[in-house]
């Protein structure tokens, strides 16, 4: 088990003031995940291909609704 921990946690710019966020962090070569209003709750993370596929689907619009 890697006792590694993710880096450089930072929320959206397009968040503002409001509170109900994630932050994501540099986990290795992928990301890390966790609610920005509980951060005691831990987080999930992602390898390097699976976040740039989430990414490219966010930039393609396919979570739209």
């Amino acid at each position: 088990m890697s006792t590694a921990q993710p880096v450089g946690w930072r929320k959206s710019s397009r968040s503002a003031q409001v509170t109900d966020c994630v932050e994501v962090g540099r986990f290795g070569d992928g990301a890390a995940v966790r609610d920005s209003k509980n951060r005691a709750a831990g987080y999930f993370a992602v390898s390097g291909d699976q976040w740039r596929s989430f990414v490219a689907g966010v930039r393609a619009g396919r979570f739209d609704s």
